[in-house]
Protein backbone atom coordinates (compact mmCIF):
# COMPACT_ATOMS: atom_id res chain seq x y z
CA UNK A 1 0.00 0.00 0.00
CA UNK A 2 2.85 2.33 0.62
CA UNK A 3 4.16 1.65 -2.91
CA UNK A 4 0.54 3.17 -4.16
CA UNK A 5 1.70 6.41 -1.80
CA UNK A 6 5.18 6.65 -3.10
CA UNK A 7 3.95 6.72 -7.19
CA UNK A 8 1.56 9.25 -6.08
CA UNK A 9 4.82 11.41 -4.91
CA UNK A 10 7.15 10.61 -7.58
CA UNK A 11 4.38 11.47 -10.10
CA UNK A 12 3.86 14.87 -8.60
CA UNK A 13 7.56 15.12 -8.45
CA UNK A 14 7.82 14.51 -12.12
CA UNK A 15 4.89 16.89 -12.73
CA UNK A 16 6.65 19.70 -11.50
CA UNK A 17 9.84 19.08 -13.47
CA UNK A 18 10.45 18.65 -17.24
CA UNK A 19 9.28 15.38 -16.91
CA UNK A 20 5.96 14.72 -18.82
CA UNK A 21 3.86 13.40 -15.68
CA UNK A 22 0.47 14.44 -15.10
CA UNK A 23 -0.14 13.92 -11.60
CA UNK A 24 -3.98 14.54 -11.38
CA UNK A 25 -4.78 11.43 -13.70
CA UNK A 26 -3.08 9.17 -11.12
CA UNK A 27 -4.42 11.27 -7.97
CA UNK A 28 -7.95 10.55 -9.22
CA UNK A 29 -7.25 6.82 -10.29
CA UNK A 30 -6.27 6.32 -6.43
CA UNK A 31 -9.25 8.05 -5.00
CA UNK A 32 -11.43 5.82 -7.24
CA UNK A 33 -9.44 2.90 -6.22
CA UNK A 34 -10.00 3.55 -2.41
CA UNK A 35 -6.91 5.00 -0.80
CA UNK A 36 -6.84 7.52 1.87
CA UNK A 37 -7.86 11.06 0.24
CA UNK A 38 -5.30 12.36 3.09
CA UNK A 39 -2.55 10.47 2.80
CA UNK A 40 -2.50 11.12 -1.01
CA UNK A 41 -2.56 14.55 -0.25
CA UNK A 42 0.07 14.66 1.93
CA UNK A 43 2.31 12.54 -1.43
CA UNK A 44 1.33 14.69 -3.70
CA UNK A 45 1.35 18.15 -2.45
CA UNK A 46 4.81 17.24 -1.05
CA UNK A 47 6.49 15.43 -4.19
CA UNK A 48 5.34 18.09 -6.04
CA UNK A 49 6.42 21.08 -4.10
CA UNK A 50 9.98 19.51 -3.85
CA UNK A 51 9.68 18.91 -7.48
CA UNK A 52 8.91 22.79 -8.12
CA UNK A 53 12.55 23.09 -5.67
CA UNK A 54 14.16 21.71 -8.90
CA UNK A 55 12.67 24.38 -11.30
CA UNK A 56 13.66 26.93 -8.39
CA UNK A 57 17.37 25.33 -8.38
CA UNK A 58 17.42 25.85 -12.06
CA UNK A 59 16.84 29.52 -12.43
CA UNK A 60 19.23 29.74 -9.71
CA UNK A 61 21.81 27.89 -10.86
CA UNK A 62 21.26 27.66 -14.68
CA UNK A 63 19.07 31.00 -15.75
CA UNK A 64 21.99 31.65 -18.14
CA UNK A 65 21.00 28.40 -20.31
CA UNK A 66 17.14 29.53 -20.42
CA UNK A 67 17.45 29.44 -24.67
CA UNK A 68 18.16 25.43 -24.23
CA UNK A 69 15.38 23.13 -25.07
CA UNK A 70 16.10 21.45 -21.79
CA UNK A 71 15.29 24.40 -19.61
CA UNK A 72 11.72 23.99 -17.84
CA UNK A 73 10.16 27.11 -19.12
CA UNK A 74 10.14 28.91 -22.53
CA UNK A 75 11.46 32.07 -22.81
CA UNK A 76 7.95 33.51 -23.19
CA UNK A 77 6.81 31.73 -19.70
CA UNK A 78 9.04 33.32 -18.32
CA UNK A 79 9.38 36.74 -19.38
CA UNK A 80 5.05 36.60 -18.40
CA UNK A 81 6.06 35.36 -14.93
CA UNK A 82 9.11 37.87 -14.53
CA UNK A 83 6.47 40.39 -14.99
CA UNK A 84 4.55 39.15 -12.07
CA UNK A 85 7.35 38.84 -10.14
CA UNK A 86 8.28 42.88 -10.59
CA UNK A 87 4.39 43.38 -10.38
CA UNK A 88 3.59 41.02 -6.95
CA UNK A 89 6.35 39.94 -6.09
CA UNK A 90 7.62 36.41 -4.01
CA UNK A 91 3.03 35.87 -3.58
CA UNK A 92 3.42 35.30 -7.30
CA UNK A 93 4.83 32.22 -5.99
CA UNK A 94 0.94 30.60 -5.01
CA UNK A 95 0.25 30.21 -8.22
CA UNK A 96 2.72 27.44 -8.83
CA UNK A 97 -0.22 25.43 -9.09
CA UNK A 98 -1.18 27.16 -12.55
CA UNK A 99 -1.01 24.44 -15.54
CA UNK A 100 0.02 27.09 -17.78
CA UNK A 101 3.04 29.38 -16.75
CA UNK A 102 3.33 27.79 -13.08
CA UNK A 103 6.10 25.73 -13.35
CA UNK A 104 7.52 29.19 -15.18
CA UNK A 105 6.94 30.83 -11.71
CA UNK A 106 9.33 28.70 -9.87
CA UNK A 107 12.27 29.15 -12.28
CA UNK A 108 11.62 32.75 -11.74
CA UNK A 109 11.73 32.54 -7.93
CA UNK A 110 15.36 30.83 -8.28
CA UNK A 111 16.17 33.52 -10.81
CA UNK A 112 14.95 36.14 -8.54
CA UNK A 113 16.65 34.53 -5.55
CA UNK A 114 14.18 34.29 -3.66
CA UNK A 115 15.30 32.23 -0.44
CA UNK A 116 14.35 28.33 0.26
CA UNK A 117 12.01 28.63 3.20
CA UNK A 118 9.38 31.54 1.93
CA UNK A 119 9.53 30.05 -1.78
CA UNK A 120 8.74 26.18 -0.49
CA UNK A 121 6.12 27.65 2.26
CA UNK A 122 4.01 29.77 -0.86
CA UNK A 123 5.00 26.84 -3.54
CA UNK A 124 3.77 24.57 -1.03
CA UNK A 125 0.30 26.03 0.38
CA UNK A 126 -0.60 26.62 -3.56
CA UNK A 127 0.38 23.19 -4.79
CA UNK A 128 -1.61 21.72 -1.86
CA UNK A 129 -4.66 24.23 -2.35
CA UNK A 130 -4.80 22.48 -5.73
CA UNK A 131 -4.66 18.96 -5.30
CA UNK A 132 -7.03 19.47 -1.91
CA UNK A 133 -9.52 21.07 -4.49
CA UNK A 134 -9.06 17.64 -6.68
CA UNK A 135 -9.80 15.61 -4.39
CA UNK A 136 -12.95 17.23 -2.92
CA UNK A 137 -14.22 17.61 -6.34
CA UNK A 138 -13.40 13.61 -7.11
CA UNK A 139 -15.22 12.99 -3.33
CA UNK A 140 -17.94 15.71 -4.39
CA UNK A 141 -19.13 13.17 -7.50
Amino acid sequence: MISQYLLMFITAFGAATLLPFYSEILLVAQLNAGLSPAWLWVAATLGNTLGAGINWWMGMKLSHYSDRKWFPARKSDLIRAQNWFTRYGKWTLLMSWMPIGGDALTVVGGIMRISAVPFFILVGIGKGLRYALVIGGVNAL
